[in-house]
């Protein structure tokens, strides 16, 4: 069986969303006759803002993971603010609300002196364990996934160390335009992010991304090929799993929801008096970390009595929550580039069989997914009339108990984790036998 280095910052025991594409490529690629070696940073030395240790038993038993100390700014941030330092890298810590003198320069210094990012400081402990595990056991090809992107950093150096091809595996943009926003990146710190971005990139023998959209932008924008490797769902995450269902009906949200994805629309449509008179037994379920002003907002609204919020949950917890859903709420983040964006949630939302309304570009890459899939629909962010006309529909017909579907099932299997595994190792394959 052949070998692959596959360096990951967010492994388990970290858990959230970013961890699952790993997770399930080191899981099943076995299958497709390579043995992951990951290198991961250690827990203690990480900034994991949340831990699921149970996703741990979804790993092989002969996974050899490395994991390495690293320094990471958000340890100091948190010291200054006499903070824990999972608090500090929360879904908030980034919000408009953060005002104080201190806050403003640790963002600063974050968005200037850090880069690619916040996790540059692990790059020399991983380098150095990537060399020793060149010599014992030894590897035929690395892969390297980001955000962070400090990730590839790595992957740049050991390709070129070693002669091994290299495969960058993009999950979100490199710079993330969400971040960009929001941080106080000056034009020095732009310029050379993108340097750092483009030499890596051009080094790399592939590059991979989770959607068109941003295979596109990153080639246009880099001048390196890309290739579309999704992300997707396990159908062993659900087996045994049983829906966790509430009384009246509940519209489920799982993941982290932060400032960006407020779904401050749909406060307006349940604040309304005629459609709170019309809708007695609605209410929503946050299920995982939601930043306070999301709260706010709804409090703001007149809505926030119809909300129940659980915070982060294990996985499997997530899932029976998803699966117990009578609508699936789905809002992608207010940005620029919105049109791209796939969130991760949106396979396991398919894949629960459960509808989902979402809240973004009705022409997106995601609205395409859940037309395709027939899962459900997307709205524009500015349409309160059509969100109220589709919580009619839908509670019409819970009410009469005929609930409406979502996803069919033949359309999504192509999202299957093993599958996906299948496609890298393929490409895996063509790296090293490039004549076959």
């Amino acid at each position: 069986m052949k070998r692959v280095l596959y360096i990951t910052y967010y492994f388990p025991p970290s858990g959230g969303s970013g961890v699952q594409r790993g997770l399930k490529m080191v899981k099943y690629l076995p299958a497709s006759n390579w043995q992951p070696i990951v290198l991961t940073v250690d827990p203690d030395h990480a900034a994991y803002p949340i831990l699921d240790p149970a996703l741990e038993d979804d790993l092989p038993t002969d996974t050899r993971i490395t994991r390495t100390r690293s320094w990471d700014p958000y340890a100091m941030y948190a010291s200054m603010m006499g903070r824990k330092k999972k608090d500090a890298v929360g879904v908030g810590f980034l919000g408009a609300d953060h005002a104080s003198t201190k806050e403003k320069l640790a963002r600063w210094v974050r968005a200037n002196l850090f880069l690619p990012d916040a996790r540059v400081g692990w790059v020399r402990f991983a380098r150095k364990a990537a060399l020793e595990l060149a010599g014992d056991p030894g590897f035929d090809a690395i892969v390297s996934s980001g955000p962070p992107h400090s990730a590839h950093l790595i992957g740049r150096d050991i390709a070129k160390a070693t002669g091994k091809p290299w495969v960058a595996d993009l999950r979100d943009a490199w710079p993330d335009a969400a971040y960009a926003e929001m941080l106080p990146t000056t034009r020095w710190a732009l310029k050379r992010d993108l340097s750092l971005r483009n030499r890596a990139l051009k080094r790399a023998n592939a590059c991979i991304a989770v959607t068109e959209d941003l295979a596109s932008t990153m080639q246009n924008a880099t001048g390196a090929p890309f290739s579309v490797i999704r992300n997707g769902f396990d159908p062993e995450d659900f087996a045994g799993v049983e829906p966790m269902k509430s009384e009246g009906f509940t519209i489920v949200h799982t993941g982290s929801l932060a400032p960006a994805r407020d779904p401050e629309p749909i406060w307006n449509v349940l604040a309304n008096p005629e459609n709170e008179a019309r809708w007695p037994e609605l209410k929503l379920h946050f299920v995982g970390n939601v930043d306070p002003l999301v709260l706010d907002s709804a409090r703001k609204a007149g809505a926030i009595h119809r909300v129940q919020h659980t915070p982060y949950v294990p996985h499997h917890e997530a899932l029976a929550q998803t699966l117990g859903a009578n609508l699936l709420l789905l809002p992608i983040n207010r940005v620029n580039n919105a049109a791209g964006i796939v969130t991760g949630k949106i396979y396991e939302y398919l894949a629960s069989g459960r509808p989902v309304l979402g809240i973004g570009d009705p022409n997106g890459e995601a609205a395409r997914l859940l037309s395709s899939s027939e899962a459900g629909k997307m709205l524009a962010w500015d349409d309160e009339e059509g969100m109220a006309l589709e919580l009619d529909r839908h509670l019409e017909a819970w009410r009469t108990g005929q609930s409406l579907n979502g996803a069919n099932p033949n359309t999504i299997q192509a999202f299957s984790r093993k599958e996906q595994a299948a496609s890298l190792a393929a490409l895996l394959e063509t790296l090293i036998s490039p004549s076959a």
